[in-house]
């Protein structure tokens, strides 16, 4: 069986660069094409010595691909991604072009009209845990964001169930890297370490995603979701902490085992979610695809409390992106994803 030849675009970002360790080793594709803007005619070896031994030039265009991934910055990747759609490519879009199926919501979250509003329905949203059958029929997916895939997947369950109202609270933790690899005052060592900080008080562009993903499970009216993102000190990884009211006759004596019954059912044949028995830690799933969902109950209140743990820039970017990869192609949604948590 042929390999299926890959390729990515903009490979000097985080994302970018995770795509690229992970595909390297990947034992049913070729990584035949990289590109950077800003690094282009330059051995990847010498731009990020951590991938030496990946023997490739970063080039200034996208060569002759089967499938790509685009790693461009929100609002400047459907000019890369529409081309390789006409010309029957697979495309994997790692920004937040095409994930809202709504244009009009999109112009509110990223400030201007949708450059492409048209090719917005070919989109697949791109989490396998719900979503495989579309994605494996689809030539785009739009891979989500690193919040709304924690809060997505610690939600979905029991919105599925119905055992929750429409009022929902996501607070979220994440490490730096999620606010990318360019340079900002907020990212700087000096600002970030010691000190943890709420910001997009008034809303984040991934809070429409966990509406619109989580809306499509909810039996009744569109959720309103609150969500809370915070920057912490560390390099990668996100807790997203969610709250929820059961519903009337769903928090009697034993709903704390009946919630984890449902997780666990729900996730059954889900090979990178883990319903865990215990609090989760980022360190857990750092380095890895995985997801680790605690659901539990609090009795005293009656609300429905789920962490998920995630690496931002695994199962939250570039390792969600290769199991998209996977199921497009026909694949084990686990090949070349089969690498636990790093520890310590």
């Amino acid at each position: 069986m042929s390999k299926t030849r890959v390729g990515i675009i903009n490979v000097t970002g985080y994302v970018g660069i995770e795509l690229a360790r992970i595909l390297c080793q990947h034992p049913q594709i070729e990584l035949v094409s990289i590109t950077g803007r800003s690094a282009a005619g330059q051995k990847i070896g010498k731009v990020f010595p951590s991938l030496a031994g990946l023997d490739m030039t970063i080039d200034a265009k996208l060569g002759d691909v089967d499938l790509a991934f685009s790693a461009m910055p929100h609002g400047e990747s459907t000019a890369e991604v529409v081309p390789l759609l006409n010309c029957g490519k697979k495309v994997i879009d790692m920004s937040g072009d095409f994930r809202l199926k709504d244009a009009g919501e999109w112009q509110i979250w990223y400030g201007h009209p949708h450059p492409c509003p048209n090719v917005i329905s070919q989109a697949v949203f791109g989490i396998p845990e719900l979503h495989a059958k579309e994605i494996h029929d689809t030539h785009l997916v739009a891979n989500p964001g690193c919040y709304s895939t924690g809060a997505i997947l610690a939600l979905a369950p029991a919105a599925k169930a119905g055992i929750i109202e429409a009022d929902i609270i996501v607070d979220s933790k994440s490490g730096v890297s999620g606010a990318g690899r360019s340079l900002k005052l907020t990212s700087h060592f000096c600002e970030v370490d010691d000190d943890v900080c709420a910001y997009s008080v008034e809303g984040h562009r991934l809070m429409p995603e966990m509406v619109q993903e989580i809306g499509l499970l909810y039996a009744d009216p569109t959720p309103k979701i609150t969500f809370m993102p915070h920057l912490i000190p560390m390099n990668r990884g996100i807790l997203s902490a969610c709250y929820a009211t059961l519903k009337p006759g769903k928090a009697g004596l034993n709903a704390k085992e009946a919630v984890k019954e449902i997780y666990r059912e729900f996730y059954a044949d889900a090979p990178f979610v883990k319903v865990v028995d215990d609090p989760p830690h980022t360190k857990h799933v750092q380095g890895s695809n995985y997801c680790h969902i605690y659901p539990t109950v609090d009795a005293r209140t009656g609300k429905l409390i789920v962490l998920s743990v995630i690496d931002n820039l695994g199962k939250g970017a570039a390792g969600q992106g290769v199991q998209n990869m996977n199921v497009m192609l026909g694949l084990p949604e686990t090949t070349g994803l089969g690498m636990a948590g790093m520890y310590p």
